[in-house]
């Protein structure tokens, strides 16, 4: 595997993904807070990252951190309202957010539900660049691994591969004949720390082939996730890595690799 694909560990099952995403977070968080007094996050959405934010709510995670230091930011929306049961919001406020009693201007959602998606994308890159600077600095970005090698909505072929001035920007995707919201690389890129939730047997493949297959972005638009200057992580199961030429050897979920 290409180093400047990241370093990978691999964990037995979702249990242990979970706790060490957690573990990750929580290290990610204090040593943020302890330098700068603030902790910057873009959250993912989909099924894998539920179980961690359900952990993160809980001790001994939950008194680790200093929540009313946290910025809470999406990588990503769907075209619904808040409420609605794809959203991406909604996913993490339920298993998460509501449960820490935040401050409201510490939640900085999407609104994706709004009919003018460009206008909406603009809106919250200025939300972004009101609350972090310009450029703006992530501490940590959340990403997850599509079947079709998509991460945030970031989907092979689509228009916001290209994007290189907007940290935000609208995306169709007609696979899906769906609009999404997304930030883009040029955001993603700057992260301190940019770590991948793989899971399940169905990610095995485009795991391989964005971890160890030629270069192809817009085919795997997970390849051009290459932090700048900072670290990128995939952390993933047994059954994802089942595919990969030379897979790293098991950690434990407090374990490192």
């Amino acid at each position: 595997m290409s180093p400047q694909r990241g370093e990978i560990k691999v964990v037995a099952d979702a249990t242990e993904l979970a706790a060490a995403a957690a573990e990750e977070f929580t290290r990610a968080a204090q040593a943020a807070i302890s330098a700068r007094g603030r902790f910057a996050v873009a959250l993912s959405g989909g099924s894998t990252p539920r179980p961690m934010y359900e952990m993160l709510a809980q001790a001994p995670y939950r008194e680790r951190v200093d929540w009313q230091r946290v910025e809470f930011f999406w990588g990503d929306e769907r075209a619904v309202p808040p409420d609605h049961p794809d959203s991406n919001f909604r996913m993490a406020n339920e298993a998460l957010i509501a449960k820490l009693a935040l401050s409201p201007e510490r939640v900085h959602r999407i609104k994706a539900e709004r009919a003018n998606l460009d206008g909406a994308a603009r809106d919250y890159q200025d939300e972004i660049a009101r609350a972090l600077g310009e450029p703006p600095n992530l501490d940590l970005a959340l990403q997850g691994l599509g079947p079709d090698g998509h991460t945030a909505s970031l989907f092979p072929y689509t228009e916001a591969l290209n994007e290189t001035a907007r940290w935000v920007a609208p995306n169709y995707v007609p696979r899906l004949k769906a609009h999404r919201v997304t930030m883009t690389f040029g955001l993603l890129n700057r992260a301190a720390l940019v770590i991948f939730l793989v899971a399940g047997a169905d990610k095995a493949a485009p795991l391989a082939q964005v971890l160890e297959g030629s270069e192809d972005p817009q085919r795997l638009p997970a390849q051009l996730i290459r932090p700048l200057n900072g670290r990128l992580l995939w952390l993933a199961n047994r059954e994802a890595v089942s595919r990969l030429r030379h897979p790293p050897v098991c950690v434990s979920a407090g374990g490192q690799g």
